[in-house]
């Protein structure tokens, strides 16, 4: 595959960054890719997880800018406030001030009651109840088991 390939299909084809319908009437994206269901090659499962790790990271690196005491949680807790941020988004978690006051001062039973006493626990069901358990207790729900 040549380099004058690849830039003569990103001209042909567009680069979107966003999913479009194409002139055919499929979902598409990037340069060309068909991610219809009926009939799309969608994603691969590395394509998947590559997305899904780049989300990670930048997830990450936004607590990060957002919380000074971000860095100092252990592991656990991180991924537990990037698992609120990443269904939730950051403007919506940032709503959630008690219980990332309670998360900030180490008050982790608090907070875990805090994220409970919401509408977003009721909404995702089993997710609030397994983060609420790794702010709590610093270890993921199974671990404990």
């Amino acid at each position: 595959m040549s380099q004058k390939l690849i830039d003569q299909l990103s001209v042909h084809e567009g680069v979107k960054r966003f999913a479009y319908k194409c002139p055919a009437g499929k979902w598409t994206i990037g340069v060309g890719r068909n991610i219809d269901e009926d009939g799309g090659i969608g994603l691969s499962d590395g394509e998947v997880y590559s997305l899904l790790k780049n989300d990670v990271a930048r997830v990450d690196q936004e607590l990060d800018d957002a919380f000074g005491w971000y860095m100092d949680l252990d592991q656990v807790r991180k991924d537990a406030l990037c698992n609120l941020s990443f269904n939730l988004g950051m403007p919506r978690l940032m709503k959630f001030q008690k219980a990332l006051g309670h998360l900030a001062a180490d008050r982790y039973k608090e907070s875990a009651e805090e994220f409970l006493d919401s509408l977003w626990a009721t909404q995702v069901g089993q997710r609030a109840l397994d983060v609420a358990h790794m702010v709590e207790f610093g270890e993921y729900p199974d671990e404990g088991r």
